[in-house]
């Protein structure tokens, strides 16, 4: 019998990198696993309809679509085709029938210094994308990244700072991604959790590992590896009122090179062990979010 409390776990294809949208989603079905997060670049290697259909006939739902976003250059053709590409990412949020478009903002164009700016351009994409994609149904999800990621990949670097970008914003429009790699070091995320309540619009696990290798990137290995509390931070989610999926999603070469089934194997265990497990003790008791 499958464990009743899979039933919100998701598995992020970026976790078994190198298998098709086919593969993955026969992976869910092996282990019971009942949805899954997909990246649109294999999603285009098949098209998005027969992804679609992949999913409905395995009888699984897609929880969120990676990613749009990159849109913080400056006004001009690279900007507007980033925009472009953005709609286009909305309509085939739509299309999987997913309620959540994961954005990855952009880092600092190339020779800037001004993150105020860089900032202040994903607020402006918002306005042109958000009603959008509250037409299409889809939800835009800012990730805030860990700060090592600033320059590259996302300005924003807590989840304070998504939150003041999002709150203009109707929350079916535009909520934020909760992902525990790169919040759980940020001595206000619990009550930046609690301030989000019904923006929450995904929940990612993955554990922070050291020595990070060269390539920070693929340093997110799996649950209960590292340093970061998931029982904690999912109970401070789940306070907030988020009750959707909660995906597993790794960068990790190591995985990556691993039998896809072995991995799935052990990400079922270790969701069930340190998300799904007691909360983290300490002499006085249990742990109090944000305590």
């Amino acid at each position: 019998m499958t464990d009743p409390r899979i039933a919100r776990l998701s598995l992020n294809q970026k976790t078994v990198n190198r298998c098709t949208v086919a593969e993955a989603v026969d992976g869910c079905a092996e282990f019971g696993i009942p949805a899954i997060g997909l990246w649109r670049e294999p999603v285009h290697d098949i098209g998005v309809r027969k992804a679609a259909g992949l999913v409905r006939d395995a009888g699984l739902r897609v929880s969120s679509l990676c990613r749009g976003g990159f849109f913080t250059v400056e006004e001009g053709p690279q900007r507007r085709a980033a925009i472009d590409d953005n709609r286009r990412a909305i309509d085939e949020a739509a299309d999987l029938r997913t309620p959540c478009l994961v954005l990855v903002v952009g880092g600092l164009p190339s020779g800037s210094r001004d993150l105020a700016a860089a900032r202040l351009r994903v607020s402006d994409a918002l306005v042109e994308l958000a009603p959008y994609a509250g037409e299409r149904g889809v939800r835009l999800a800012l990730e805030p990244m860990h700060p090592v990621y600033c320059a590259d990949r996302g300005v924003l670097s807590t989840l304070g700072q998504a939150l003041a970008i999002a709150e203009p914003f109707p929350p079916e429009q535009v909520g934020v991604l909760v992902d525990t790699f790169h919040v759980w070091w940020d001595p206000e995320v619990f009550p930046q959790i609690e301030r989000a309540g019904s923006r929450i619009a995904g929940f990612q696990v993955c554990d922070w590992i050291t020595p990070l290798p060269a390539d920070v990137l693929l340093g997110r290995g799996m649950m209960g590896d590292g340093h970061i509390d998931f029982t904690s931070l999912r109970a401070a989610v789940d306070a907030a009122g988020y009750s959707g999926d909660i995906e597993v999603e790794i960068f990790n070469e190591e995985v990556w090179a691993s039998d896809p089934r072995e991995v799935l194997r052990t990400m079922v265990e270790r969701y069930l062990g340190t998300v799904c497990g007691p909360p983290h003790q300490t002499p006085e008791g249990p742990r109090r979010p944000g305590g």
